[in-house]
């Protein structure tokens, strides 16, 4: 289970990845931006800071570490006592800023009320504790506006002899992020990160990293067992080695497709490489597959009494670096579904 809120302040400015289909938009770096780094990415820093520590040691640590993540926070909702951050939020709601609507699941069918009109949420993330509330309440004080904003950042690459632009190609645009002075990336991790100022993502931006361990109402949250719906907060990779699924191996529900409320697949990191052929740890992690994205909401013909921790281990891909589950995939809470017993 997990037991520690890592916490991430970016010293200055973090780059959002660059998107990874052609379009107008992506040809100066901002189509599909992809942020905040995954949970990979402090696995990665969790497993390079212990670098060092005895072999068997660094094992045993690769074997057991489990991080999921990314979530947010404002600096007040992490004083001690009333930890707070934000999640995705399920997509059965819809939630605007002057009027909610809400997925029902009838005769085996998603359905809502307002079907004649467009879907328009203005919201996408919610509070941790807002999750089994109503989504009126959640509305009124369990919503908030994400704390990042996109910069397009123009870089110069200079000659070897002199500072001077190159003639050709001497220019290039990246995705800057900057988030507000009073937020923080927020993670849950099964071990601690010392606190201090680490070099964070594949820019090897300076950020400052805290820990805390996670509040008792927090945890009962996660280990509450999950009846006939479910809702990811973070993106899920099913089937096999070789073979993505959109759902787990539906053997398990009793030979009945799951039901799903989803949207477009996001690109996934889980493979993990070696630095060279002398280096027998593993320690660089490459893009791998297409995954659910978070805010899923999953139904099934009966319930699975089960929290993500006892999922069966068949139901995630493995082979190759870290177990999936390992790396947060697939993470989701309970969820209330109008018409689901």
């Amino acid at each position: 289970m997990f037991k520690f809120l890592i916490i991430i302040r970016p010293l200055g400015l973090l780059y959002g990845s660059a998107g990874a289909f052609l379009s107008p938009e992506n040809l100066v770096g901002k189509s599909g931006a992809k942020f905040p780094p995954d949970a990979a990415t402090l696995s990665g820093l969790i497993l390079g800071t212990n670098q060092e520590k005895p072999f068997t040691d660094h094992q045993e640590l690769k074997m057991n570490l489990t991080v999921a993540g990314a979530f947010w926070a404002q600096d007040d909702d992490l004083k001690e006592g009333s930890q707070d951050f934000y999640v995705p939020i399920p997509r059965s709601r819809i939630i605007d800023e002057k009027d909610t609507d809400e997925w029902k699941f009838e005769d085996g069918k998603w359905n809502r009320s307002k079907e004649d009109q467009d879907i328009n949420a203005a919201y996408s993330w919610q509070s941790i504790h807002a999750w089994s509330k109503r989504i009126d309440l959640i509305r009124k004080n369990g919503v908030a506006e994400i704390p990042w904003k996109f910069l397009p950042i123009l870089h110069s690459t200079l000659q070897d002899n002199q500072r001077h632009v190159l003639e050709r190609d001497g220019l290039f645009l990246e995705n800057a992020v900057q988030m507000r002075e009073d937020s923080c990336l927020v993670y849950l991790s099964t071990h601690e990160l010392p606190d201090g100022w680490y070099r964070f993502g594949g820019e090897n931006h300076i950020v400052e990293v805290t820990s805390q361990k996670i509040d008792d109402d927090i945890l009962e949250l996660f280990q509450k067992p999950i009846g006939r719906s479910f809702a990811l907060i973070c993106p899920a990779v099913w089937g096999t080695h070789n073979l993505s699924c959109r759902y787990p191996n539906y053997v398990s529900f009793n030979n009945k497709r799951p039901e799903m409320l989803t949207d477009r697949p996001v690109p996934f990191r889980y493979r993990m490489g070696k630095n060279d052929a002398q280096n027998k740890r593993a320690s660089r992690l490459s893009i791998g597959r297409y995954a659910v994205p978070s805010g899923t909401v999953y139904v099934v013909k009966h319930p699975l009494n089960k929290t993500w921790w006892d999922f069966p281990l068949e139901w995630f891909p493995s082979g190759e670096g870290l177990p999936l589950r390992q790396l947060g995939c697939g993470l989701c809470l309970p969820i209330e579904i109008k018409g689901v017993e």
